[in-house]
């Protein structure tokens, strides 16, 4: 195992990205991010030397990002803290980044509509382009549930936007 901070770092290079947008997928907030990002590769690193599954790497690290994002909760829970959500003035935008960012906060309103379930794995397979096969390890559940989820997950943003679709057309 000598040749372990090379391997962080490479595992931390190719896949950080990918770390980093499991935790937002996960909920953690944007002020939690790097804490979480650190937690996650404290993991990596005790774990390291045991890992033998290669290719099969953002399914390992998805599910450590899974097991320290519901850690940080019960901590969060226990000390029952009181978030202050504070807002800073806004500078004024262009028109193309408005709407922009209302189609960001569009889709991730479409995502938060659905379940836990279907949205990890809608996010992991049409976002990360992870194999299924992967994701079902990832997640700890058989090949066809994910395949479901996924079917699910599709069908309800197609109503959603349906929905809105009408909604607007009144």
């Amino acid at each position: 195992m000598p040749n372990l901070p090379l391997r962080l770092g490479e595992v931390f290079r190719e896949h950080g990205p990918f770390v980093c947008r499991s935790l937002r997928y996960l909920g953690v907030k944007e002020p939690d991010l790097d804490d979480m990002l650190q937690e996650v590769f404290v993991v990596v690193c005790r774990r390291l030397g045991d890992y033998e599954e290669k290719g099969r790497t953002r399914a390992w690290l998805y599910s450590i990002c899974t097991r320290v994002v519901r850690s940080h909760r019960r901590k969060l829970g226990r000390r029952r803290e009181a978030a202050l959500v504070t807002e800073e003035p806004v500078a004024p935008v262009q028109l193309n980044q408005v709407e922009d960012a209302e189609a960001l906060a569009l889709g991730r309103e479409l995502l938060e509509r659905l379940p836990k379930a279907q949205r990890e794995v809608f996010m992991l397979y049409e976002v990360e382009d992870m194999p299924m096969s992967e994701i079902a390890q990832a997640l700890g559940c058989p090949l066809q549930t994910a395949y479901s989820r996924l079917y699910k997950a599709r069908r309800r943003i197609l109503a959603a936007v349906a929905s809105l679709g009408a909604e607007n057309k009144r």
